[in-house]
C-alpha cells in the first residue's frame, strides 16, 4: 500500500504498524549477503496487503466488543454506569467498522466472490449481519443517549455474539478465498484503493486516531492494561 511518486508517500497506517520493526529489518539487511540486501532506493518494509488491512480492522472491532461486553457487565451491576463511554464506542462502530470497513467488504470483496460463485451462502449471511448490525448500532446509540434501558444489555451482548463468529468466518474463509481470485497485481492495486478509501472516509490519520480513541475508552473502563486479562 505504497504510492510511487516524487515523495514515495507511505500511508500513516503503515508507519504506525511497521515503524516499530524498521530497526530489525535494517539490521537484517546489513548482515545479509549481497543478494539479500535491497537495491538502492528499494524499500525494506514488508508490504501491508489488503487482507492484512481487513484483519487489522477486525482487531479494532475485537477491542470494541470487549468494551461492549464490559459495559453490559457493569450495567447489570450498577445503574450509575457512564453511558457517554458506551455512546463513544458505538460511534466508532458506526464510523470505522460500518461506514468504512464493511463498505470496503461490500464494494470490493463480496461482489468478486459472488461473481465467481464462491461462498455465496456465507456472503449472503454476512451481508444480512451487516444490515442487522447497523440496526443494533442505531438502537445502542439511541439508548445510550437516553441513559440506558432494560434492553441495552441484551443489545450489547447480542451484537458481540453475532460479530465474533462473523469476523472469524471472514478471516478464515472469506479473505483467503478472495485472495485466490486475484492475481498479484490486482491484489496490490486493491491495496491502493483501500488506501484511497481510508483517506477519503477517515482522514490522513484515521486508523491511528481510531486506535487512540479505543485506548481512551478502555482506560475509562479500567481495562487498558493487557496484563489485567492474564488468567491467574
Amino acid at each position: 500500500m505504497e504510492r510511487d511518486g516524487s515523495g514515495k508517500a507511505r500511508t500513516e497506517r503503515r508507519q504506525f504498524l511497521l515503524g516499530a520493526t524498521a530497526g530489525l529489518v535494517a539490521a537484517g539487511c546489513a548482515t545479509g549477503t549481497p543478494q539479500q540486501r535491497p537495491k538502492p532506493g528499494e524499500s525494506t518494509e514488508a508490504e501491508v496487503t489488503p487482507g492484512e488491512d481487513l484483519m487489522q480492522e477486525h482487531g479494532v472491532l475485537d477491542r470494541i466488543l470487549l468494551i461492549y461486553e464490559e459495559s453490559a457487565r457493569r450495567i447489570d451491576m450498577d445503574n450509575r454506569f457512564n453511558f457517554a463511554t458506551l455512546a463513544a464506542a458505538a460511534g466508532i462502530v458506526r464510523h470505522f467498522i460500518e461506514d468504512y470497513h464493511e463498505k470496503n467488504e461490500e464494494l470490493f470483496v463480496f461482489p468478486r466472490l459472488q461473481s465467481a460463485g464462491r461462498e455465496k451462502d456465507l456472503v449472503a449471511t454476512l451481508l444480512a449481519q451487516h444490515r442487522r448490525g447497523r440496526e443494533i448500532t442505531d438502537a445502542i446509540t439511541q439508548t445510550a443517549s437516553r441513559g440506558g434501558s432494560p434492553d441495552l444489555v441484551r443489545l450489547l451482548r447480542g451484537f458481540s455474539r453475532m460479530y465474533r463468529p462473523h469476523a472469524a468466518r471472514e478471516e478464515t474463509v472469506i479473505f483467503p478465498a478472495f485472495r485466490t481470485l486475484l492475481g498479484r497485481t490486482a491484489y496490490r492495486e486493491l491495496g491502493e484503493r483501500f488506501e484511497d478509501k481510508e483517506r477519503e472516509i477517515l482522514g490522513a490519520h484515521g486508523f491511528e486516531s481510531t486506535i487512540a480513541e479505543v485506548a481512551r475508552l478502555e482506560q475509562a473502563l479500567d481495562m487498558g492494561e493487557l496484563a489485567r486479562f492474564t488468567m491467574e
